[in-house]
């Protein structure tokens, strides 16, 4: 678990909650069933439209890796590669087939079997960049979906407060229905901005930042395997995946 999201999540709508306490507010006007459904209901409706639905899953499915910690992976992954560069160096490259049942993320199995295949160093790199560059936008598509719900969320609370002023209007000769008009004109603002601001795109730019990690791994990957097929040194091998991880 990470627990630096969960807290940051927490105390954002935490201090907004406070806030309204120490205002001499109650918490129960904030909670607008009608303010919540036309924000929450509109804004997915919004980035459905926008993304289409497998990207919107896929974003949507995505959201839960801002919470769960990512263990710096970096030294083992940097071994793992030595290892495979001295075997290749000491008895070939088909040698190194011994370890693809042991692998498990698709871009170092895809890798290790075009080295065992013994795929030219430079089609190998001219494929393997290729495969970085579709995995890459195909994530951003993903991620675009909390940037997009950033973006819509406080248009459509923009738009809730308006009806929620036209059900004031139509209600002038009623001063009973007034209260909940305004209430809800005024909350489906709150939700909007806040859902934009503290939920919405945090969560965008944690997965970009995630994805930023993720494709510079792969990219000194590309390095590593390249530097394999041409027969390089492992301590060479190994000061450049040194360098890239600094």
């Amino acid at each position: 678990m990470d627990w630096a999201s969960v807290a940051g999540i927490a105390l954002a709508l935490g201090g907004l909650l406070a806030g309204q306490l120490l205002e001499g507010g109650h918490l129960s006007s904030l909670l607008q069933p009608a303010a919540f459904i036309i924000v929450g209901v509109g804004t997915v409706g919004a980035v459905l439209l926008q993304s289409g639905m497998p990207d919107f899953l896929r974003g949507v499915r995505m959201a839960r890796t801002v919470f769960v910690a990512q263990p710096d992976a970096g030294a083992a992954l940097e071994q793992q590669v030595i290892t495979w560069s001295s075997q290749a160096r000491r008895e070939g490259l088909l040698s190194l087939e011994r370890y693809l049942n042991g692998i498990r993320d698709p871009f170092r199995a895809k890798g290790l079997r075009m080295l065992v295949d013994g795929i030219d160093p430079f089609k190998l790199k001219e494929i393997l960049e290729a495969d970085v560059d579709s995995y890459e936008r195909a994530e951003r598509r993903a991620i675009k979906v909390w940037d997009a719900a950033g973006g819509y969320a406080p248009t459509v609370g923009i738009i809730g407060a308006v009806l929620g002023l036209i059900h004031v209007m139509e209600n002038l000769a009623d001063p009973a229905q007034l209260g909940s008009g305004i209430a809800v004109a005024f909350v489906a603002t709150i939700y909007g901005v806040g859902l934009a601001n503290l939920v919405f795109l945090p969560i965008a730019n944690k997965l970009k930042s995630l994805l930023a990690q993720e494709v510079a791994q792969r990219e000194m990957l590309i390095g590593a395997f390249f530097g394999i097929a041409l027969g390089d040194n492992p301590r060479i091998i190994q000061e450049r995946m040194s360098a890239h991880r600094r």
